[in-house]
């Protein structure tokens, strides 16, 4: 940001996007392949398996177009099964589709107040019911669902906890749903004897219990529950292992037990394998009690799976079938493709057991703890994690991808990812499996599916996997979604995959620049997940010269400022002015500098954010206000809008703060500055002083930048007589001598050379004059300081222009005219970073008036500045030698190379800077 340096990237070639609805696309492009398609004239089937590819909210909206579609739109076919997670599900909608839920059968929902308005449905023939995000969900309201649906067959809560409800809704479930054989509930605080009991006198059929993460569960009564074949327990601490080994192994039907994350312990698992009659698959994964006991074997208890972490879990599964060859990782998929089985057991066993390793994988991944399954991950959970993601089940699938999302990451503060964990994923087929998922036309997928893109991203091997697999594509369609939460995984991954500069152009020629922007339009009231994401995308792309210009043509300078000006989440905010300052950081190349800051209420809301109490607002505040200050118009707008107050003020606050923080701070000053009105402003309102702190920061950054701004400060009387009173010598002085940085050491260089070249020293002696108020000794010793700081301050000077002087090279330019001489003097001098400062014909004239300086080191240091400012190549020369030429500053600087008196170092450096402004007038005449 320092240089406003940005690197390009050039793109050929236009990628496809993918469309979210694989196969239907294609059907219907076939009908006509050369002309518009007449949708009058579609098939009613193919009419119907459209409108299965579209959310009920679409499906509902479609049917209204015609009294065709209509009919069609309500066959009971398309509704016996309803997804309302994806949208705002109120009364409104539920009575609105009650007409069309006579024959649904399953139903998923999102959120406890979801849940209070499933009756309006009115559908009394649900066998399913799957709910998550219920812990506001309470035992009135679960029993009133239950009580409207006997013939309720399956009901799950989770992965979420239900905090709120209690053992008496599980009584209230078990009296109205005789037909329960499925029970699936997370995070119940206390499953009693009462309720369990209840549930094994009232509902004969129940056959699969899960009570996972409850914090009690009376084992007793678990062994009254005689219909059982799957039972979990996993997360449940404090179980009595005693009563459990005791108890459930009498119980006639159970083939499938998982007590994973609990704290059983080796004894109980040998008892329960040896002594369960039925039992053939146990799942203890992440036990760590368990897992201590390095030399447990399960191969002595034969036909009975045991999956723990150090079991082969692949192995172990596909002892299940007859014929196990050659299953591998496969063995789901293989399983469900099989025409050759013949244990009908495995039909159940199967797909619960899916069901709970997508559980127990996704709670594990989401452990802040995850730490020590580090090999298990690597080794085995992302490869089951892949087989699960390729289930028959939406929700395990679902879970699946969200593991994968999860797993991978360390730090989701930092965006930091585990790359062993990435790279396993990838190396297994991931990416494809997941860009498959990503076009689904369920949108619960392509948002789940979306996020483990995103985060896998991070990585940039896997960054370039999915580019290769026309991954971006892919998101960017799905960045046009009306479905929040789908839009806002994919502007994830978009964000993610824009760091890359590799990356930069292929989003845009996938239209994604214009999707980003267009999702800030669409959810700027609504979310600040999906704003934070877009912009933040919008931001690493503005970093492009190229993407920087469609920015801008898509609309995003307006939308980052509504972003800036009404969104209150800091996230936003900070995303939205770090796009600004990006936008503005091509000042030389395109117009948005400028077009930014004529943006009606940019610069004001930016200085507004400048006073954030969130460091990283007001970091990229300053950040934007530093760019934007390098337009002229920008700079005094910025003035007017407050900015020298605000900028002071922050200067001020920032002692303890970040080196990012101080350097943008210092830096916006700094472009301040510029303007004489600025820097007289930034010395009356305090600013010198907290500069001089900055200047002495260890940070190269932020010193080098601090030295900037005093350069400039420096010029004006005023502010030269504050930066000596404030110290600010010394910290000069230090810089000069010391600071690892060129450009800090030729600032401060500067700054000191305005300070002492003699034009203030009427003011100076004022300041002495004011001192005789005080004693005579207060005097003196103020005159002796001023000297002894003019003496300290020439001699860093010239040992800094000395550090640049090739003896053996002036030497050879001192005795020779040869252009070759010159030019070696001219490469050892050079600081390639002053080739971006930009001087005002003000300071270029001061420089001049120096090389008549009666102080050999000031004529030096003159010429060697001069030098620095025309070189040819640097980004203002042209602009400094004109400046030049107008002032007639050829003569002087003839006269300071022939000068006989002048240091060797001046009359060098002054020939090198004739033969500069040569060349730029031969360059512009030509």
């Amino acid at each position: 940001m320092s240089r406003r340096v940005r690197r390009k990237v050039a793109r050929k070639g236009k990628g496809n996007v993918v469309s979210s609805f694989p196969g239907v696309g294609d059907e219907v492009v076939d009908l006509e392949p050369g002309g518009v398609v007449d949708w009058r004239s579609l098939p009613d089937d193919t009419i119907i398996q459209l409108l299965s590819c579209l959310s009920y909210r679409d499906r509902a909206s479609l049917s209204a177009t015609c009294k065709t579609w209509r009919v069609l739109g309500n066959s009971p076919c398309l509704w016996t099964s309803l997804d309302l997670r994806s949208h705002k599900f109120d009364a409104n909608v539920a009575s609105s589709l009650a007409s069309r839920c006579v024959h649904l059968q399953k139903l998923r929902f999102r959120g406890a107040e979801s849940a209070d308005v499933l009756l309006h449905l009115r559908a009394k023939n649900l066998r399913e019911i799957s709910g998550d995000s219920c812990r506001k969900m309470t035992d009135a309201t679960l029993a009133v669902v239950a009580a409207r649906h006997e013939l309720l067959e399956s009901l799950q809560l989770g992965p979420d906890f239900c905090d709120k409800v209690t053992s008496d809704a599980i009584k209230s479930i078990a009296h109205c749903c005789p037909n329960l054989n499925k029970l699936r509930l997370s995070g119940i605080r206390d499953v009693n004897a009462d309720a369990i009991n209840a549930l094994a006198n009232y509902c004969p059929k129940l056959s699969d219990i899960g009570f996972i993460d409850c914090l009690s569960v009376d084992e007793l009564a678990l062994g009254n529950v005689q219909s059982v074949r799957f039972l979990s327990v996993a997360g449940t601490p404090s179980m009595k292992w005693s009563t459990v080994t005791h108890l459930w192994h009498k119980l006639p039907n159970l083939i499938g037990l998982d007590v994973s994350r609990t704290d059983i312990g080796p004894s109980a698992v040998s008892r329960l394998l040896s002594s369960s009659t039925n039992l053939r698959v146990l799942i203890a994964l992440n036990c760590p009690i368990f897992e201590e006991e390095t030399s447990f074997s399960a191969s002595k208890y034969k036909n009975k799976l045991l999956i723990s972490l150090s079991t082969d879990i692949f192995k172990g599964l596909a002892s299940l079938f007859f014929d196990n060859t050659n299953r591998g990782k496969n063995v789901f998929l293989n399983w469900r493709t099989s025409k050759s089985n013949n244990d009908k057991g495995l039909d159940e066993i199967i797909p619960w057991l899916e069901w709970m390793l997508s559980h127990i994988l996704l709670r594990s991944a989401e452990s802040p703890q995850q730490g020590g399954l580090d090999n298990f991950w690597v080794e085995q959970g992302a490869s089951l994690l892949l087989s699960l993601m390729q289930s028959s089940q939406e929700d395990v699938q679902e879970r699946a991808a969200t593991g994968l999302a999860t797993f991978v990451v360390i730090d989701d503060e930092n965006a930091s990812i585990d790359c062993g964990r990435a790279e396993a994923v990838m190396r297994d087929g991931g990416i494809r499996l997941l860009l498959g998922l990503a076009k689904s036309y369920r949108e619960g997928l392509q948002s789940e599916a979306a996020k483990a893109i995103a985060n896998l991203s991070v990585n940039a091997n896997v960054a370039k996997a999915v580019a290769e697999e026309g991954g971006i594509e892919i998101l960017a369609s799905l960045a046009r979604s009306m479905n929040k939460l789908v839009a806002e995984e994919a502007a994830g991954g978009l964000w993610n995959l824009s760091v890359g500069e590799e990356h930069k152009g292929a989003i845009a020629e996938a239209g994604g620049v214009q999707a980003l922007v267009d999702l800030i339009f669409k959810w700027s009231s609504t979310g600040d997940g999906v704003l934070e994401r877009a912009a933040g995308a919008l931001a690493n792309l503005a970093a492009d010269d190229k993407c920087s210009t469609e920015v801008a043509l898509a609309g995003g300078v307006h939308a980052l400022v509504m972003l800036a000006r009404n969104c209150k989440y800091e996230g936003v905010q900070e995303q939205a002015a770090r796009a600004m300052a990006n936008l503005a950081a091509h000042g030389d190349s395109n117009s948005n500098n400028a077009a930014v800051g004529q943006e009606a209420g940019a610069l004001e809301a930016l200085v507004q954010l400048t006073r954030s109490p969130h460091e990283g607002v007001r970091q990229e505040a300053a950040g934007a206000l530093w760019n934007l200050s390098f337009d002229d118009r920008n700079r005094e707008a910025i003035a007017a809008a407050g900015g020298v107050q605000a900028l002071v003020a922050l200067a001020q606050s920032c002692s303890n703060a970040s080196p990012g923080l101080q350097e943008r701070a210092a830096g916006a000053l700094w472009g301040l500055s510029v303007s004489e009105t600025n820097s007289i402003a930034i010395g009356r309102e305090g600013g010198v002083a907290p500069l001089i702190a900055l200047a002495r920061s260890e940070a190269e950054d932020v010193h080098e930048t601090a030295a900037g701004a005093l350069w400039n400060l420096a010029f004006n009387p005023g502010n030269a007589l504050r930066i000596v009173e404030e110290g600010g010598v010394a910290a000069l002085v230090d810089l000069c001598s010391s600071s690892v940085s060129k450009m800090a050491r030729f600032m401060a260089a500067l700054a000191l050379a305005y300070m002492f070249d003699g034009r203030y020293h009427n003011v100076f002696c004022r300041m002495d004059e004011f001192a005789l108020v005080g004693t005579l000794s207060e005097s003196v010793s103020k005159s002796v300081g001023l000297d002894g700081a003019r003496r300290m301050a020439l001699k860093h000077i010239e040992a800094f222009v000395r550090m640049f002087s090739n003896q053996q090279a002036f030497a050879a330019a001192a005795s020779s005219s040869a252009p070759a001489a010159l030019a070696q003097v001219t490469e050892s001098a050079r600081i390639q970073e002053a080739g971006h400062l930009r001087c005002s014909g003000a300071e270029v004239g001061r420089f001049v008036a120096m090389l008549r300086n009666p102080s050999s080191i000031l004529k030096a240091c003159a010429a060697f500045a001069l030098l620095q400012f025309t070189i040819p190549g640097g980004r203002h020369a042209v602009h400094h030698a004109r400046l030049m030429q107008n002032a007639g500053a050829a003569r002087v600087l003839r006269s300071a190379a022939a000068a006989a008196t002048a240091p060797l170092e001046a009359k060098i450096f002054a020939r090198i800077v004739l033969r500069n402004l040569e060349y730029h007038h031969v360059e512009h005449t030509v």
